[in-house]
């Protein structure tokens, strides 16, 4: 579709130098679709949400990373603050404590068994005064051998996290995408529907003034007839020069009127060239075969099947759905969340066999799980407020219903309306012609006067004109029933439908 806008526009562009183009309804409402800017933003709204939709739906796979640090260190770790001795035991030759080959205590019997004594000759208890024993062997641990260099630390991980049950937030977020897409793309429609009937309504205003333009340079060449035949008349001696003047009075009207019609022509043009994309200044001709033909009235449907067909209710059934989806993601926070973890750790220095400066890993696995308990409140106030939203959003969905239908009865007794409009104009029109027929006989006949000839004319002017405004309310009434069931089709919408029955 947009190869033809362009073709369109470039064929505007040498129109000045070559004949008038004719435009048609559709080629109107394509160029339109092509060129309107807020058409556009909505079809970025729809590819936007999509992406959005496709991330949320990731969120159900495990998601890797990798991490790594480097650590520079003034100083080393060391676990000790000076040279520590550490007791020595002598062991039995069954394996247990040879206390007495350990300790340079002195020994006693208190009650049968043997006790030690401290330097002082004081019996005491080894285990709560451990302090009091003297040890015949230490093992010396120098403060050397128990420091860590720490100057330089290289540290990485490599892991996932599998979510295993997160309460139906991850389901949750991916039907709001879902949903969001679904709206996006209700709003893209609903906002063709607009723009076709702006361009409709835009074009048949054209089309009606260019044929009052044309009637009303029929009715000044049926005025300046008349003009001509008075003055034969007055040269014979049988009218007055007021005869002359009131039918001079008509035929400036009847330029006035032209000349009236022709800039309003210009304006309205205008209007249509801004929303087909052209050149404010572009002329062409538009196609008015289809103004008389015989139209096609639009069948009722079921009302619930004309307001599925509504992008309106499609979108406020969407915003309902997020609603209820909202809802449950509130509610979700108060249940428990569980996920499946998985890292394979690096490091240098290597810990894991001694202390060296070398590059040293290991893998883990775990379950996290995270349970709420308590927090004043605030998952419940906010589960309140998406009970409330979701209800609102049932009430504005159920109140645009009970409006379309009445939209939908009051569009389909419009037509109706228009129909009859149509039928009587045409019948005045006929009526018009056969007066007009009788008073042009009468008046050359010379028994009809000219301000009768002239009230014919004005008459037939009437009727032609309310038939013109008969045959455009009709085809703008059928216009706005098929948007308020929902039945309007875009352009392009008709050329894939055509496409498909094709290849059928």
């Amino acid at each position: 579709m947009k190869k033809r806008y362009l073709a369109l526009v470039v064929l505007f562009s040498a129109w000045s130098m070559s004949a008038q183009t004719v435009l048609t309804l559709d080629d109107c409402r394509q160029m339109a679709i092509s060129h309107n800017k807020t058409l556009q933003i909505a079809q970025e709204n729809v590819k936007a949400a999509n992406e959005l939709k496709k991330a949320a739906f990731t969120q159900f796979f495990p998601n890797f990373s990798a991490n790594g640090t480097y650590t520079w260190n003034e100083k080393n770790l060391s676990l000790l603050s000076e040279d520590k001795y550490l007791p020595v035991y002598n062991m039995s030759a069954n394996g247990t404590p040879n206390y007495a080959g350990s300790w340079n205590n002195s020994w006693t019997m208190v009650n049968g068994s043997p006790v030690p004594l401290d330097a002082s000759g004081t019996p005491f208890n080894p285990k709560t005064n451990p302090e009091k024993i003297l040890w015949k062997n230490y093992a010396l641990l120098p403060k050397d051998a128990m420091e860590f260099d720490i100057q330089n630390v290289f540290a990485g991980t490599v892991g996932f996290v599998q979510p295993l049950f997160m309460g139906g937030k991850i389901v949750e977020l991916y039907k709001i995408a879902k949903y969001g897409e679904n709206l996006a793309e209700a709003q893209k429609i609903n906002r063709e529907h607009e723009l076709m009937i702006e361009v409709d309504e835009a074009y048949w205003r054209d089309e009606s003034i260019e044929n009052k333009i044309k009637l009303a340079k029929e009715y000044r060449i049926l005025v300046a007839k008349v003009e001509e035949n008075v003055k034969v008349m007055i040269e014979e001696g049988v009218a007055t020069k007021a005869e002359a003047l009131k039918v001079r009075v008509k035929l400036n009207e009847a330029d006035v009127t032209v000349a009236r019609a022709e800039n309003g022509l210009s304006l309205s043009r205008m209007a249509l060239n801004q929303l087909c994309g052209l050149p404010l200044e572009a002329v062409y001709a538009l196609n008015d075969e289809n103004l008389g033909k015989e139209i096609v009235v639009p069948q009722l449907i079921p009302l619930e099947q004309a307001l599925g067909n509504r992008p309106e209710v499609t979108a406020l059934t969407q915003l309902q759905n997020i609603a209820k989806s909202n809802e449950k993601l509130m509610f979700s926070r108060f249940l428990p969340t569980i996920a499946l973890s998985g890292n394979y750790l690096v490091s240098n220095p290597n810990v894991y066999n001694g202390y060296e400066n070398e590059f040293g890993g290991m893998f883990t696995v775990g379950v996290v799980a995270h349970v709420p308990l308590f927090h004043f409140g605030d998952k419940i106030h906010t589960l309140n407020a998406a009970k409330t939203q979701s209800r609102i959003a049932t009430m504005q969905l159920e109140e645009t219903k009970e409006k379309m239908q009445l939209q939908i009865k009051q569009t389909s007794y419009k037509v109706a309306e228009s129909m009859k409009k149509q039928i009587t104009t045409e019948d005045n029109v006929e009526q018009a012609n056969e007066n007009l027929k009788y008073a042009t006989d009468g008046f050359e006949e010379g028994v009809i006067s000219s301000t009768d000839l002239l009230g014919a004319q004005t008459a037939w002017l009437s009727a032609k004109s309310d038939n013109i405004d008969a045959l455009i309310e009709v085809r703008l009434c059928n216009l706005y029933l098929q948007k308020s069931q929902g039945t309007l089709q875009s352009p392009m919408a008709s050329n894939n439908n055509n496409q498909k029955s094709i290849k059928k």
